[in-house]
C-alpha cells in the first residue's frame, strides 16, 4: 500500500482534505449492526470525503485471522489506515457527530 506524498501545506487538526481515506470495515457478515455500520459509513463518506476514499469490508465470517492484524475485540469495528494516524470506532456508527469526531473529520468541540 503507497503513502500519500508528504504535503507542504500546513494542516489543522482536521485531516488534509487532499488525502485518499483508507477505511477498513470489520463485520459479521450480514448482521443487522454489519449492515447498518455499512450505511452509515457510506453516508458519511460520500458527505464528508466524496471521491477521497476507500472502504474495505472485511469479513470475519470468512476470514477470522484477518481480526488479530488491527487487534479487533469487538465488531463492527472502523479502521481508520489513512491518513495516519490509525483510527478504531467501534460499533454501528449511527451517533454521527461521534463516528465525524473519531475521524478526525470534525474537531471535538
Amino acid at each position: 500500500m503507497k503513502k500519500p506524498k508528504a504535503s507542504t501545506k500546513a494542516t489543522s487538526k482536521v485531516e488534509d482534505s487532499e488525502a485518499i481515506w483508507v477505511l477498513y470495515l470489520y463485520v459479521a457478515g450480514q448482521s443487522p449492526k454489519s449492515l447498518t455500520a455499512f450505511a452509515n459509513l457510506k453516508k458519511i463518506c460520500e458527505e464528508h470525503l466524496a471521491g477521497k476514499y476507500r472502504i474495505e469490508i472485511i469479513d470475519l465470517l470468512e476470514t477470522p485471522q484477518l481480526a488479530s492484524g488491527d487487534q479487533i475485540l469487538a465488531i463492527p469495528t472502523l479502521v481508520r489506515k489513512l491518513p495516519e494516524p490509525v483510527k478504531k470506532i467501534i460499533g454501528d456508527l449511527s451517533n454521527t457527530e461521534r463516528a465525524l469526531v473519531g475521524l478526525n473529520l470534525r474537531p471535538v468541540s
